[in-house]
């Protein structure tokens, strides 16, 4: 039987198409790049010669499709939005490549300043499926022999070898042995341990040659750029790239003596000197967070086997994602009861229950476990970069405004005129955002995203 909501889908379409401004609504879907969820504005500008008074452009929405014009939503989530994810994943990708390599105004002596790609993970919270592989042959996940039962009755073992998709990854070999309270505790403390962990470096890199830290800035300055993933269990890991640059940043190199095996031997020490007490509470034990004990420390090198390009690609990569390989949701969930009806599996439902318990107790509500139970308790930026690393996302998206400005100036859709002597006179209002199911198959079409025409478009029939 045809799909209701798929119908509507198909008339919501063939309406489009004979609109009679459907070929502006098309320039708009093209201008957006197939933004999934488009913000809608409505209001005008103007552009007037502040010297002689002149009115040299007006534009006004009220010509527009619907009263409004249609812009992109610039969200990081690959989830919501796959546009513009992956605008923010190139972005990401360049200003990674920078610091790395040289460019967008970073000078490329900075490729010989000693590099690390650093990977700082979550220790143990209980026994999960996991998928281990050696020699290119899939290991069983959990073989013990003789293994025990846990205090509920659960042999914690597993003999299965899993595939990379399989619905049990990360999740407990018994639930009820599983910390979830440590797990999402952790969570809420990385950005803690993180800034924990930048400090702990520099005191190290300060002390193994005899510097106050204060000191330390005279001779170099420790530049990183990180980002956040989870991992299948529920807990976030941090990918960074850590620099050592001169005291004035990529411009200077830096001292002899700091070279990639004093980063090293100082991310090292770190790593596991640094910590964040969580004291007892009401039915719960005093805990330390610390990062876990598998740590992994690469050198980046311009020719080798970890090259800027990888690293580059690499952190871009997860920098559009968050919790979705958990099977969480990704939206922010505002009370206990709307969990039911999310349908999830047990795991993650138990995560974010765990959230809301924990966010009852009066000493922990600086976390705001409640508000970031959808991330399963981490409330830190995603990806993160020191001031003098490399350029920013804010410089990027200026110089593409800059560039997609000149060329509406070139192709005579703007008059052209001098910045300086220009006044520019607008009014804006959001009127909302998105597109219609039947929009959304013509926006695929459009801009060679066609993901969800098939959604929508199956089951019609004829």
């Amino acid at each position: 039987m045809p799909n209701l909501g798929n119908i509507n889908a198909v008339a919501g379409m063939i309406a489009r198409l004979h609109d009679p401004q459907y070929g502006r609504w098309a320039a708009q879907i093209r201008a957006t790049g197939g933004c999934r969820q488009p913000i809608h504005l409505r209001g005008r500008v103007r552009h007037i010669d502040a010297a002689t008074g002149h009115v040299l452009h007006t534009y006004n929405t009220n010509r527009e499709p619907g009263g409004v014009l249609r812009v992109q939503c610039k969200t990081r989530r690959a989830s919501r939005c796959p546009a513009c994810a992956e605008i923010y994943r190139a972005d990401t990708y360049q200003l990674i490549r920078a610091g790395l390599a040289g460019g967008k105004g970073v000078p490329s002596a900075v490729s010989t300043h000693p590099a690390l790609f650093v990977t700082l993970t979550a220790p143990s919270f209980g026994a999960v499926h996991t998928r281990r592989e050696q020699s290119g042959k899939v290991l069983p996940c959990h073989p013990r022999r003789d293994a025990e039962k846990c205090p509920h009755g659960r042999v914690i073992s597993c003999t299965a070898r899993h595939g990379n998709q399989e619905s049990r990854l990360g999740e407990p070999l018994c639930p009820d042995c599983y910390d979830y309270a440590a797990s999402v505790l952790f969570n809420a403390l990385a950005p803690e341990l993180w800034r924990r962990f930048t400090l702990a470096l520099r005191r190290h890199l300060a002390k193994l040659h005899g510097l106050t830290v204060k000191d330390l800035g005279e001779h170099l300055v420790i530049s990183f750029a990180k980002v956040a993933e989870y991992q299948r269990r529920g807990v976030v890991h941090f990918h960074a790239v850590i620099r050592i640059d001169g005291p004035d940043g990529p411009h200077t190199p830096p001292p002899t003596w700091a070279d990639r095996d004093a980063l090293a031997q100082a991310v090292h020490h770190a790593a596991g000197a640094v910590s964040a007490p969580v004291p007892a509470l009401t039915d719960e034990p005093a805990r330390v967070m610390r990062w876990g004990a598998q740590l992994d420390i690469r050198p980046i090198t311009m020719d080798g086997e970890l090259t800027e390009q990888a690293v580059a690609g690499y952190i871009a990569k997860y920098a559009t994602k968050a919790a979705e390989c958990v099977g969480t949701v990704d939206r922010r969930i505002n009370s206990p009861n709307e969990v039911t009806g999310l349908g999830l599996r047990d795991h993650p439902r138990r995560l974010i229950a765990e959230c809301f318990r924990l966010a009852e107790l009066d000493r922990l509500n600086e976390l705001r476990l409640a508000q970031w139970a959808h991330m399963l308790g981490f409330r830190g930026h995603f990806s993160t970069k020191s001031r003098r690393y490399s350029t920013t996302l804010g410089a990027l998206r200026a110089a593409r405004a800059d560039h997609m400005r000149d060329e509406d100036i070139s192709t005579g859709r703007l008059p052209l005129f001098d910045e300086d002597t220009v006044l520019v006179i607008g009014h804006w209002e959001y009127a909302g955002k998105g597109l219609s199911a039947g929009d959304q198959v013509l926006a695929s079409y459009l801009t060679g995203r066609p993901e969800p025409a098939t959604s929508a478009l199956a089951e019609v029939g004829p």
